[in-house]
């Protein structure tokens, strides 16, 4: 088979791009696999920072961006063409076509030209629940939920220490802000109770975010607080391996149904956390509340004096955390790569 993968993202090495290269990486080792972007130097990078093979996967120029007719033409010669769309339904066609939304768009109903590019797609995917919530309304289409691939094997839990960790990027303007100064009010509160515990906030910090994150280390001062930016990839999955509660607020304050997309979509780093037995406690909102059983194999939120309350409990009930943390484990088998690839198998073969 020749196959074509395409998204407008690639640059940003994001979640989109993790979930699509992964499927490209996987079907490049038997297939014949496209990728189209313009600058093939990005292949090195991607493959390092998401850390996914993509020895066998070409990068070739972008047919996406010639005009529509050119573009069909091109088209034509793959079997499939997967295509992660930024709200736009690209026309292609290929023999067989699927398009995925990682975002929950709020479109008014789509006009008569979307409609007819759509049914060149055999498959329309979204990468959860939540997501399809919104995309079916907006594009009247019956969307198949696909969850995210999670390297789960990855991680693994070693002794705990009295850690709260939060994953995410430190950004008060992108998409789906992260709301880590809520976070750090909070544990300001529950210090006063639990001076032995410490929060840790990680996550990936570029030139426009630096104000923010001075803002949130100026937060931090004379609290047991860490704020580690652009960790690489083994001492974070350390870090995850010693922590035994995983804080997450994004959406906290924003309107769910108004403003789907400031919410977690699904929740990536949930799993991650899950998978290293770190007992999530995160917000009950979005994407999270598909992971996250609550009571069962983790705890959810909606209220500040909510999650300072939970966290205390759990803090103060040791048999619980390490319930609550096996459980955790298991859930995250759900949300493996493998899990992942069999899905994508019965769409494709």
């Amino acid at each position: 088979m020749k196959i074509g993968f395409w998204s407008p993202y690639l640059d940003t090495f994001g979640g989109g791009e993790r979930y699509i290269l992964t499927l490209a990486s996987y079907l490049s080792k038997k297939e014949e696999v496209h990728v189209f972007w313009d600058d093939p130097a990005i292949k090195a990078p991607l493959s390092r920072f998401l850390k996914i093979d993509l020895t066998h996967a070409k990068f070739i120029e972008n047919i996406f961006k010639e005009n529509t007719y050119k573009k069909a033409l091109k088209t034509l010669e793959y079997d499939l063409i997967f295509v992660l769309s930024d709200g736009s339904v690209p026309l292609t066609l290929a023999k067989k076509n699927i398009l995925h939304f990682q975002v929950p768009f709020i479109f008014p109903k789509p006009s008569r030209i979307t409609k007819l590019k759509l049914k060149k797609y055999q498959h329309v995917i979204t990468n959860s629940y939540f997501t399809k919530s919104f995309i079916d309304k907006s594009f009247n289409v019956d969307s198949q939920v696909i969850y995210p691939p999670v390297d789960i094997k990855s991680f693994y839990s070693a002794k705990k220490e009295n850690i709260i960790l939060s994953v995410g990027r430190f950004s008060a303007n992108q998409l789906h802000p992260k709301k880590q100064e809520v976070l750090i009010e909070v544990f300001k509160e529950l210090y006063k109770n639990h001076k032995d515990w410490k929060l840790i906030l990680i996550g990936q910090a570029k030139k426009d975010d630096q104000k923010y994150l001075r803002k949130l280390k100026k937060l931090t001062s004379g609290f047991a607080i860490k704020i580690l930016d652009n960790l690489d990839q083994k001492k974070l999955r350390e870090i995850y391996s010693k922590a035994s509660i995983y804080w997450h607020a994004t959406g906290f304050g924003e309107d769910e149904i108004k403003s789907p997309h400031r919410m977690e979509h699904f929740g990536i780093s949930t799993v991650e956390a899950s998978a290293a037995g770190v007992v999530p406690v995160v917000i009950g909102m979005g994407g999270q509340r598909e992971i996250i059983e609550d009571k069962k194999n983790g705890l959810l939120w909606r209220t500040k004096s909510q999650l300072l309350y939970e966290t205390s409990a759990l803090i103060e009930d040791k048999n619980r955390l390490q319930k609550l943390s096996e459980n955790a484990i298991k859930n995250s088998g759900k949300f493996s790569q493998e899990v992942f690839i069999k899905e994508y198998e019965k769409i494709i073969y």
